[in-house]
């Protein structure tokens, strides 16, 4: 069986609450911090956000399984700590933030566990600050067998190495530069893989290694460039999903497609039968993630 990029399939969770994490504040400079008072009107304008994103989805044919989160999870509307495969089993992963940990409720891994088997369950490295924070910490070429990574508090390069090699994956590791000068927190705020297309900032990788980066993305796929400026809109936190028929669409946000100009969607909609794009306002505010953070795909 040949593997497949995307997934018609994806696992979405709608938050209990959802406001600034802060113990997520100091990697993630994506995010803004709010006041105690606002949280009930964050809660209720993300909860709207999340429904009309989840029923966008769904109208173009991608079926989502939706669970519901728990208090004291604040980011459990980005369900990145496990990763299904194709031969259906799935691996958990461990989280930096010690309010993340706790997203992993047995009721979610129960439901998972009906179809997938889990294969490994690296929660214990938690333990010793070892961190890989599973889809966002990796960004995953599935048909090449291919891990893009940048290493960042929440992306321990010794065990990224160790984990790519016991999987079988080939690592693409490169060293990124955010505006704030500091690391990159996730990888999947620069760059995502597709069927034929990768879209990938190169202005925000080191200069050492962007020659290496080039090369291998444009091995396999067409590159749409998205620029450094565009990160900060969220234009690298999008996700190839599968509607009906095996039709391609992209998923991203509303602030991220009006960030791309007409040369970008263009070249996009050679390869894509839509571009599927929500208001993620509040979310991608106080949350510091876009339309990807909150897509799990069920392989």
């Amino acid at each position: 069986m040949l593997a497949k990029q995307s997934s018609n399939k994806i696992f979405m969770i709608e938050p209990d609450e959802f406001y600034s994490n802060p113990q997520t504040k100091e990697s993630n400079h994506y995010q803004e911090t709010c006041e105690n008072d606002e949280k009930q009107q964050i809660l209720d304008n993300a909860l709207i956000e999340f429904r009309n994103f989840k029923s966008n989805l769904e109208k173009n044919g991608v079926e989502i399984l939706c669970l519901k989160g728990i208090k004291g999870c604040p980011d459990h509307i980005f369900p990145n700590w496990f990763t299904t495969f194709e031969n259906k089993t799935m691996q958990i992963f461990p989280m930096n933030a010690e309010n993340r940990r706790k997203e992993k409720t047995p009721e979610m891994i129960n439901k998972l566990c009906e179809t997938y088997e889990i294969q490994n369950d690296y929660s214990h490295l938690e333990l010793e600050n070892i961190f890989l924070e599973s889809t966002s910490s990796m960004v995953f070429d599935r048909v090449n067998r291919v891990v893009y990574a940048t290493p960042s508090p929440r992306t321990n390069e010794k065990f990224l190495n160790e984990w790519c090699e016991k999987n079988k994956y080939d690592l693409c590791s490169f060293k990124t530069v955010s505006h704030t000068g500091s690391d990159i927190y996730h990888t999947d705020v620069l760059m995502y893989v597709g069927t034929e297309v990768i879209g990938i900032s190169l202005d925000v990788i080191d200069e050492k290694d962007r020659d290496k980066v080039k090369n291998k993305v444009s091995k396999n796929h067409k590159i749409l460039e998205i620029t450094a400026d565009q990160i900060l809109d969220f234009c690298g936190n999008s996700l190839e999903v599968e509607g009906e028929n095996g039709s391609l669409m992209l998923a991203m946000s509303s602030r991220a497609h009006s960030a791309l100009n007409a040369e970008q969607k263009d070249f996009l909609s050679k390869y894509y039968k839509r571009i599927i794009h929500s208001d993620l306002t509040t979310i991608e505010k106080h949350g510091g993630g876009s339309a990807r953070c909150m897509l799990s795909e069920l392989f």
